[in-house]
């Protein structure tokens, strides 16, 4: 009632009641004057009007505060509606933690309270913003349906606000929460993150079934790295992207040099699109010699790219920041195009080996691009090897099964790329069929040093044999390292030895000059 009396409507409706008891009241006090101004001969009508105004007054009047009374209950759904509406505009419907909307909002409130009854120190930050996500999520989802990660999201926001006050935990989406601490010291800001991670990676049951993941914390301080929540919470997400590059369950505290580097990042990813665009990202090749015959049998094509700059960034630098920012699919197709093109005037039979990334293999579409661009530039299936990792085989089995039968039905090779050192485990080598298997060079500079390593080289090579691959023996630098894998029976040798990564325009020079060597020998 006091939200209607205190509105425009309200104040109307008042001043309206009050004219007309006003107006009544004179009628009443001056009604044997009116009937003598209008005359006697009329007075006995003039008073019957004068009493069925002051009835239809009345009525009117008693109307007014029926629809008062209604006009309250639609003012109290109507507010109740509002509020709903705001709940579900500043809340997470899973967690019901409040949301992104819910933290641009946000004030620091004087009576936020703090985990102890302690003093704040002088120069102890008003906030402390804790950017926490998770590690591993995705296969939860995978293993047990967006049900099972539901539960788990639940279950993680439960922790943290255990940890902290409910008010200052929110959830930003997916796997992504905040949490704000206010007047943390130095250790015991340290020490809440500690406790985060702890908590966040305690197993959680999920029905039957036990799920695990990691976190990932980044967190900065109000004022000091930033004049707002906003800024905080910016700055915060970069830790916790430093964080992550670091491995799961890391924390990192903001530092101004995160920032430039995330600044270099951004620089070069804008280069990136521009050389994709430009086609100016190239291919070298390395040979891969027949350790039996001592022939060159193929090439494997090795991205290179120099930059606005003229400095060469390396494959393990920009191949990662492609598949980030999306681009790994038209660089693939571009580079794939090139080195097929440059491989149709290598001597006939020759092959051409290709790095997949493990991003690919989650792409339906990897084997209809892979053969349009076979198509198009009409080389040979069977002179093409695509290599894959086994950490891309992890994330869709059943993907990836797919596409490998797609592109072994049209005739492409397929290698196993770094056995030993991902996921690796029988069941994979069970299940895919591989053509090839290649060694880690990992396993290459011990070879010879170390008797335990040297037996894991011999079980991978039987393995190998056991399914019928071929084996390709990467990193070979040196001639011991050579005449050990030669007399192990490898089929195949690639390194610096045998010969390094050049541009297309040198490989013919390359074998004439190889075939040359090998005659006046």
């Amino acid at each position: 009632m006091s939200e209607f009396l205190n509105s425009r409507a309200g104040t109307q409706f008042l001043y309206t009641c009050l004219a007309a008891i006003v107006l009544w009241g004179l009628a009443m006090v001056f009604m044997r004057e009116i009937v003598d101004y209008l005359g006697t001969a009329n007075g006995k009508g003039v008073a019957i009007a004068l009493v069925m105004a002051n009835v239809a007054g009345g009525v009117s009047i008693v109307y007014s505060l029926l629809r008062i009374l209604d006009m309250k209950d639609e003012m109290l759904r109507r507010r109740d509606a509002e509020r709903r509406a705001d709940y579900i505009a500043t809340h997470d419907h899973l967690t019901k933690l409040p949301n992104r909307y819910a933290f641009d909002r946000c004030e620091l409130a004087p009576n936020m309270r703090l985990d102890d009854a302690s003093e704040p120190a002088a120069d102890a930050p008003l906030a402390t913003v804790y950017a926490i996500d998770l590690d591993g999520f995705k296969k939860v989802n995978d293993l047990m349906g967006h049900q099972g990660g539901d539960v788990l999201l639940k279950e993680v926001a439960r922790r943290i606000c255990a940890l902290a006050e409910q008010d200052c935990v929110f959830r930003f989406g997916g796997d992504e929460f905040i949490a704000i601490g206010r007047h943390f010291s130095e250790a015991k800001e340290k020490r809440f993150a500690e406790l985060l991670i702890q908590s966040i990676t305690r197993p959680v049951r999920i029905g039957s079934l036990t799920a695990e993941v990691g976190a990932s914390i980044g967190y900065a301080r109000l004022p000091e790295h930033g004049a707002t929540l906003a800024e905080v919470s910016h700055v915060a997400d970069i830790a916790l992207y430093e964080a992550k590059g670091r491995g799961p369950n890391n924390h990192v505290l903001f530092e101004p040099e995160m920032q430039a580097k995330v600044s270099r990042r951004a620089k070069l990813e804008g280069e990136l699109r521009r050389a994709i665009d430009k086609g100016s990202i190239g291919a070298f090749y390395q040979p891969l010699v027949d350790l039996r015959s001592g022939d060159v049998c193929g090439f494997e094509a090795l991205a290179r790219w120099k930059n606005e700059d003229g400095e060469f960034v390396p494959p393990n630098v920009f191949i990662p920041l492609a598949e980030e920012a999306g681009l790994i699919t038209p660089l693939f197709q571009q580079l794939l195009r090139q080195a097929c093109e440059a491989a149709r005037s290598w001597p006939e039979g020759m092959g051409l080996s290709f790095n997949l990334s493990p991003v690919q293999m989650e792409d339906r579409m990897l084997p209809t691009r892979v053969i349009g661009i076979l198509d198009e530039v009409g080389f040979p299936p069977e002179r093409l090897e695509l290599e894959i990792t086994e950490n891309a085989l992890v994330s869709d089995p059943d993907l990836a099964a797919h596409i490998m039968d797609s592109l072994s039905g049209r005739g492409v090779q397929i290698a196993l790329d770094d056995f030993g050192t991902g996921y690796s485990n029988f069941s994979q080598l069970a299940r895919f069929r591989f053509d090839k298997i290649k060694i880690d060079k990992s396993f290459v500079a011990a070879c010879g040093t170390d008797e335990r390593q040297e037996k894991v080289i011999q079980a991978m090579l039987g393995l190998s044999r056991s399914l019928h691959a071929k084996t390709t023996v990467e990193g070979i630098e040196d001639h011991r390292q050579l005449a050990h894998f030669v007399s192990q029976g490898c089929d195949l040798g690639q390194g610096y030895l045998l010969g390094r990564p050049m541009p297309a325009e040198d490989v013919l020079t390359y074998l004439s000059d190889r075939r040359q060597v090998l005659a006046t020998g």
